[in-house]
């Protein structure tokens, strides 16, 4: 593990503070931004990652890497994916899909001691797993750095010590084990009070906490609405030689056009079925009938959906090293 941050590595940390998607009012002006980060991100850094969920926010952000990588004859990074044991089917087959379309080596992050204790013991979520049978480094953070003291927890994602280990301490792992000095991600200063402060780049490098590297953030200035116009205006159109370009917006679960199928674009069919976050298929729930993009965004929370959203909990395992 890097003791101090690399010299190497030149970039304003304070790049967007005090802004919001306000100072961006034209699609167009995130858009800009966005590349400009993503260009900095992948020439200022050795070993880059993209943080790429399946869901909107890094699909788009995704997008981005690519398009800069290809114009400016740049390698593109291998994604991290954290497997938490809990997702979608359909996401996991929207990653395997797209990763393959788009040529993408994908390190699978996984909290493979919980997850053996899992396969072991024939758990379900929410099933009790005991602390004392895991590692020492899971303990380690449970005990120490979570100061829990019960002797189980939940098998399950949207729980303080759930969500640490199968996600905090398995990207931690990867971050790591690939040296990884700067990972883009998707979050955006809309989704959540916890991330209202964020910057482009922002600081990771207190070493009793997690690998130092930095988070390269090009899409904190995109509210829902416009990552999906992003979406249907550019990704698709661009990415899907038989879809229309001049923003087709699909209206129902079925209504593609061209004889196109769900398999054919860069957006989960849970998306199109009323999902607007795509958290776990244990806590996450359908908002609406509508496809995503078609509800009252600017009215209704975004996760709503899903068991977890409570801010100081969020505040807390950002602190640790959470997305």
């Amino acid at each position: 593990m890097m003791s101090e941050f690399p010299e190497y590595v030149d970039v304003s940390y304070t790049d967007g503070e005090g802004e919001s998607a306000a100072d961006y009012p034209e699609l167009e002006d995130k858009i800009e931004k966005a590349i400009e980060v993503v260009a900095t991100g992948l020439e200022e850094y050795e070993t880059p990652a993209i943080m790429w969920t399946g869901g909107k926010d890094s699909t788009l952000t995704l997008y981005f890497v690519k398009e800069v990588a290809e114009e400016y004859g740049l390698d593109l990074p291998p994604a991290v994916f954290i497997d938490h044991y809990q997702h979608f089917d359909e996401l996991l087959e929207f990653v395997d899909r797209w990763a393959d379309e788009w040529d993408l080596e994908v390190v699978f992050a996984r909290n493979d001691d919980v997850g053996a204790y899992v396969d072991e013991h024939d758990l379900e979520p929410g099933d009790d797993i005991e602390i004392d049978a895991l590692s020492e480094h899971n303990q380690h953070h449970v005990r120490n750095i979570l100061e829990y003291e019960e002797e189980t927890f939940p098998f399950l994602l949207d729980t303080y010590v759930g969500n640490h280990l199968l996600k905090t301490v398995a990207l931690n792992n990867t971050l790591e084990a690939h040296d990884i000095d700067g990972i883009i991600s998707g979050i955006r200063w809309d989704e959540q009070e916890a991330r209202a402060d964020e910057t482009f780049f922002s600081p990771r490098h207190d070493p009793d906490i997690y690998p130092p590297h930095d988070r390269i953030q090009p899409i904190l200035q995109f509210d829902e609405g416009d990552v999906w116009d992003a979406f249907w205006y550019y990704v698709v159109p661009e990415t899907v030689p038989e879809f229309p370009d001049e923003g087709y917006v699909p209206q129902d679960y079925d209504d593609l056009p061209n004889g196109l199928t769900h398999d054919d674009i860069p957006v989960s069919p849970k998306y199109f079925a009323g999902f607007r976050s795509l958290g776990s298929e244990i806590s996450t729930e359908k908002s609406d009938e509508e496809p995503a993009w078609l509800q009252d965004l600017d009215n209704t929370t975004e996760r709503a959906g899903r068991a977890q959203d409570k801010e100081d909990l969020m505040e807390r395992l950002r602190d640790l090293g959470y997305m």
